[in-house]
């Protein structure tokens, strides 16, 4: 799927892998519809899109607030005419913290961030996608899908389930005219810890293995995943690290999570 003259709406839009999405889909000759929480990094994209600020609308929605979203596709169509692809890359983490030590509350802001607002946004989405001869929707998962981290894991299980959701809807959409892919990134250089309010802790020097790990930027991210969806990929795997662990996890599943969990002790506050 080409992205010249084409209409994308694009979850997590003012900061992050989301802005520079929103700022390669311009730069392709896109339309886009940056969708994000904060009015703020909203501005920031637009400020930064400059000259192709005229093919970029903003709209301030909190994915988690079903009925916003529902009303969203109409805005976006009064904006641009119609809607040729959906990426769904805004999500948080959850505290450093054991699963034991997480509040309800806690838990239940990630999964409504993270799965819940790519269901509210597929479903709003989806008729006007379907309209169209060729439309593309993209979910970002997580390398941490596949491989556990410390201090993370119903962050991990919000993913996994992002992922499923994506290879599910794939299958049920295969002859149709929306092309469906799952995104796993590995290390990007984000401000993810930031907006979702949490503390990372630093990771001891010993750990050099992970540290070493090449951690991308943001941009070379987004290029991955919109190239991704150009081909109309069923995965894609973004960094080095997201495909050494999927190969790993795949070869020897519980040895990747020994050796993760080993190395990325720190991670967990005490």
């Amino acid at each position: 799927m080409q992205v010249a003259g084409k209409v994308f709406v694009v979850t997590g839009g003012g900061s992050g892998i989301g802005r520079e999405v929103v700022l390669g889909l311009l730069e392709r000759g896109g339309r886009v519809a940056a969708v994000d929480l904060s009015a703020e990094r909203l501005t920031g994209t637009a400020e930064l899109a400059g000259r192709n600020a005229d093919r970029l609308s903003t709209h301030v929605v909190n994915v988690t607030d079903a009925e916003a979203v529902a009303a969203l596709p109409a805005a976006v169509v009064a904006a641009h005419g119609s809607v040729d692809g959906l990426l769904n890359v805004a999500g948080i983490i959850q505290k450093f913290v054991h699963f034991s030590e997480l509040e309800s509350a806690d838990i239940e802001r990630v999964l409504m961030v993270n799965f819940w607002g790519v269901v509210h946004m597929v479903r709003a989405f989806l008729p006007e996608l379907m309209k169209r001869p060729q439309a593309a929707l993209v979910n970002v998962s997580s390398m941490g899908e596949f491989i556990p981290v410390p201090g993370q894991t119903v962050y991990g299980a919000s993913k996994a389930a992002v992922k499923l959701l994506t290879e599910g809807l794939h299958a049920e959409l295969r002859g149709t005219p929306v092309r469906v892919t799952v995104v796993f990134p590995g290390a990007v250089a984000t401000s993810i810890t930031e907006n979702s309010g949490v503390h990372a802790p630093a990771v001891a020097g010993a750990n050099e293995n992970a540290a070493n790990q090449k951690v991308l930027p943001p941009k070379e991210a987004a290029d991955i995943i919109i190239a991704g969806m150009e081909k109309g990929a069923y995965r894609v795997l973004v960094g080095r690290d997201a495909r050494m662990m999927d190969l790993f996890t795949r070869l020897l599943p519980e040895r990747a999570m020994t050796m993760i969990a080993d190395q990325m002790a720190g991670l967990l506050q005490r």
